[in-house]
């Protein structure tokens, strides 16, 4: 997993589908939704971490876009 749209796939594959409309809050409602199947037994321990380092490092990226709107991130 290392992109925010395999996360996005292994959360359709549970039917659970995010757009709230800003990506950082759809990165955040992600993080959610996968804490919650982590919990449930679902998701194994290892797809559960690769999934919320990714999430991590795309909500970073995004806080950098909004720090520095005029560069390209």
């Amino acid at each position: 997993m290392k992109t925010l749209y395999d996360v996005q796939q292994l959360l359709k594959k549970f039917g659970i589908f995010v757009y709230v409309g800003k990506r950082k809050w759809d990165i955040d409602l992600m993080r959610i939704e996968l804490q919650n199947l982590h919990k449930a037994g679902v998701v194994p321990d290892d797809q559960y971490m690769k999934a919320i380092l990714v999430l991590r490092r795309e909500y970073h990226i995004e806080e950098l876009r909004e720090k520095h709107p005029n560069k390209n991130i």
